[in-house]
């Protein structure tokens, strides 16, 4: 398209108020669902996990940004009025996507249902899926088009690109490469469910708006031009900007969602300040190496006297206690040793006897730290 002619803006503004047009007769506003404790309806996050699955697939199988940008239209019109169990959801995912496929691709770009079926590993059969395709398209009244946010993406970037050509240079990518960022941008609003409640249009010019301001000087004045092309509000803008803002700036968790820290004391320099309640273990004798002749040693062990027996008896009873135990039934001992421990007040009574105090003068050496490392584990 040649943006210079005059021609290319009206074409623009005409293709600007169809897609306004068209997206104001399908609008539904968003309504956030009750969070219930059955398993009956798929919750937000689930809905956020499916887009991002469907984002992967779409990245194996290389096929247009107007594919998974209307799969996700449509999956969510479909999952707006009813209630879907979330052992459904990516059978209905991927019967969206195949219908936006088949919407968008080419004929022979797009993928049978069986290699659909295989690729995406969801579970589902090929009769499942088309079963699942019917039952969307009879909820949606067979009616799949609609103006999406990558419509308009595109529109207001060709709108941006006719009236300041010279921003790009700052950039240093020309138009395609630049609207291919912008896309990938977009990919990450769209699983995030905090935005399902700004209309695609708002949704774009909002990334256009937070881009311009990073590379056009007057990027105030050609926000202001566009908004009054979009016929839109301006505190709607604002509002737009911020929610998206604010899911771009947002870092994505590094480990999986049922991440359990659990908690590894050190080992005591002492061992004669074992916390009570606690069993001596071979892993606690520092002095001896992890040998057979260790071994031996340990077999060789005196037998422990009656008062230490009668202190094992009574650890099953410690760990039967309620873990909701109130303070008053704590030991005061207790409490004053943490605090001693705490400001290294009780240094010769954290080592043994005979044995120097550690470098740093505290009881657990000049480097170390007394607080235990917290260590990942994917599941218990």
């Amino acid at each position: 398209m040649k943006s210079v002619q005059p021609w290319g803006r009206q074409r623009l503004s005409f293709l600007l108020e169809k897609a306004a047009s068209r997206e104001a007769q399908t609008w539904r506003g968003y309504v956030a669902k009750k969070s219930t404790s059955q398993d009956t309806d798929v919750s937000p996050a689930q809905r956020d996990e499916a887009v991002r699955w469907l984002t992967e697939l779409h990245g194996r199988l290389q096929l247009y940004p107007e594919t998974l940008v209307l799969a996700v239209s449509i999956l969510d019109r479909f999952l707006a009025p009813i209630k879907a169990r979330p052992k459904y959801l990516r059978c209905i995912a991927v019967a969206c996507f195949f219908l936006a496929a088949k919407t968008c691709e080419e004929d022979e770009c797009v993928p049978s249902l069986k290699e659909l079926a295989a690729s995406s590993r969801c579970g589902c059969s090929p009769s499942e899926i088309l079963r699942m395709e019917r039952l969307v398209l009879d909820k949606l009244d067979w009616d799949l088009h609609t103006a999406t946010a990558l419509d308009f993406l595109h529109i207001f970037h060709a709108m941006a690109t006719t009236s300041r050509s010279g921003f790009l240079d700052s950039v240093g990518l020309n138009r395609s490469q630049h609207l291919g960022l912008l896309t990938r941008r977009l990919y990450t609003c769209l699983a995030d469910h905090a935005l399902m409640q700004l209309r695609g249009s708002m949704l774009a010019l909002a990334l256009i708006s937070l881009e311009l301001e990073t590379c056009c000087p007057d990027w105030l004045a050609l926000t202001i031009n566009l908004l009054r092309k979009a016929q839109a509000d301006s505190s709607a803008l604002i509002r737009s900007r911020e929610l998206v803002s604010r899911s771009l700036s947002t870092p994505r968790a590094s480990l999986p969602p049922n991440t359990v820290y659990i908690y590894q004391p050190l080992q005591l320099a002492a061992l004669g300040r074992r916390p009570p309640g606690t069993m001596e273990t071979s892993r606690d004798q520092a002095a001896l190496p992890h040998t057979a002749a260790a071994a031996g040693e340990e077999s060789k062990a005196p037998p422990p006297s009656p008062k230490h027996l009668n202190h094992l008896q009574k650890v099953p009873l410690r760990c039967k206690a309620s873990t909701k135990r109130k303070v008053e039934q704590m030991d005061v001992d207790d409490f004053y040793d943490g605090i001693k421990r705490l400001y290294n007040e009780d240094v010769t009574a954290a080592v043994h006897e005979g044995a120097p105090p550690a470098p740093g003068g505290g009881a657990y050496g000049g480097d170390s730290s007394p607080c235990p490392p917290l260590q990942p584990v994917g599941a218990l």
